[in-house]
């Protein structure tokens, strides 16, 4: 089996470098042309560029980790932010199609308005509320013109590579006194390894010689169990820092609460994240960890790299 990655350089591409690469032949292409092999391109800006790739590679399935997501800045750009989140997509739908070949992608809970205050199941009307979730939903219409696609809506994803949320409350913790976070917003920070980690068993499960099952199909909701605010999330990082050895100025304690109101930012955020999983979970046979797990695991991990 042949796979084509695009996006690598992301922290779902990152991990997904390591889980696919046990499933066959893997070519990975970074954003810049430059980084990639036999000047393959994975410049999602260029669309003609991308179709000639996949015509190239001719892959058994696409796994596409490259987005726009930089969420407020997508208000100010929003014919970039659309080309990358959803043409794009929509031509290596397309060119899948002509492949019969797979085409796996990533999308987001902010396709939701964050109303309510039950997880969002695959077939709840959608109602995003910024450009970035208009084009994240344009995104995923357009991928599954090719049947052959799976699609996994997942919510405040973090890996121990690059910036992330927890690693911003560390550092704030050992300059500050005391810290403010949000305590309105809900839902399940998810690591970009279990993301691909998932990946890795989805492809596997539809794509086997003899076993494979391509009615499984379609979208589902991908994110760790249980659920927290992400002043709740802040509160365990420092506490497990602090019993990881930190010496942080503001521990658990000094971390108060405060509501989306009192931040202001250019795109609105749905103040309910959770999406349910029972259907990925029923489909593909998996359990899937408390997100306090692997919040655990990458704290262990960057406190070994300081």
């Amino acid at each position: 089996m042949k796979i084509l990655l695009l996006g690598r350089g992301g922290q779902v591409g990152w991990e997904l470098q390591r889980s696919l690469s046990v499933l066959g032949e893997l070519v990975a292409l970074d954003f810049d042309t430059a980084h990639n092999p036999d000047g393959l391109c994975g410049d999602f800006q260029n669309l003609d560029g991308l179709a000639e790739t996949v015509r190239r590679v001719r892959p058994d399935v696409i796994v596409n980790a490259a987005a726009h997501t930089a969420v407020d800045k997508a208000e100010s750009e929003p014919e970039f932010a659309r080309t990358l989140n959803a043409l794009a997509p929509g031509v290596l739908a397309t060119e899948a199609a002509k492949l019969d070949a797979w085409l796996v992608h990533y999308s987001t809970d902010y396709v939701f308005d964050g109303s309510g205050d039950q997880p969002w199941r695959e077939t709840d009307a959608t109602g995003p509320l910024s450009v970035y979730g208009q084009t994240k939903l344009e995104g995923e219409q357009l991928v599954a013109v090719n049947p052959k696609h799976l699609i996994f809506r997942t919510s405040w994803v973090y890996a121990a590579r690059g910036g992330n949320f927890a690693k911003t409350m560390l550092r704030l913790a050992c300059e500050r006194d005391a810290l403010t976070v949000i305590d309105d917003q809900l839902g399940a920070p998810t690591s970009a390894e279990l993301l691909a980690d998932v990946t890795a068993h989805a492809i596997r499960a539809v794509t086997h010689p003899t076993q494979g099952q391509p009615a499984l199909a379609g979208l589902y909701h991908c994110v760790a169990g249980g659920e927290t605010s992400w002043h709740g999330y802040a509160r365990y990082v420092l506490a497990q820092a602090q019993a990881l050895g930190w010496s942080l100025k503001a521990g658990p304690e000094q971390v108060s609460p405060t509501h989306t109101a009192s931040y202001p930012t250019p795109a609105r955020r749905p103040l309910n994240s959770r999406l349910n999983t029972t259907k990925l979970q029923n489909a593909f046979g998996l359990t899937l960890p408390h997100w306090q797990q692997g919040v655990a695991r990458m704290l262990t991990e960057i406190t070994g790299k300081q």
